[in-house]
């Protein structure tokens, strides 16, 4: 059963951040994309601790659309690991729950 997600990415600019966006939602692996920020992180990277200003993507998809937006968001993302978190989606307005599932069904292949 296909379960809906959020999915969250950071980003080191609002360019980058619109980027991912609009990948995503372009692809139809997400039904929306939110960018928020600029947000303060602080994080361990190589081996020491390392402050920057970020901006966040939460993007709305399916289980089963989780690869391919992974894939997209590699591609046009400039961190060698970039944050890329899905979490379930346990409940909320029934309509909002299925218009995500609609809009980021896969294209049909069908001529």
């Amino acid at each position: 059963m296909t379960q809906n997600l959020e999915v969250h990415v950071t980003a080191g600019s609002r360019e980058e951040a619109e980027k991912v966006a609009q990948a995503a939602v372009e692809g139809r692996l997400a039904a929306c994309a939110q960018i928020s920020g600029p947000i303060a992180s602080t994080y361990w990277w190589q081996g020491k601790v390392e402050k920057d200003e970020e901006f966040s993507v939460v993007l709305k998809t399916t289980s089963a659309r989780l690869d391919d937006l992974i894939a997209a968001i590699k591609a046009v993302h400039s961190y060698d690991t970039p944050e890329i978190v899905a979490v379930p989606i346990v409940g909320g307005l029934g309509d909002y729950l299925t218009w995500i599932k609609e809009e980021t069904e896969a294209p049909s292949s069908a001529g």
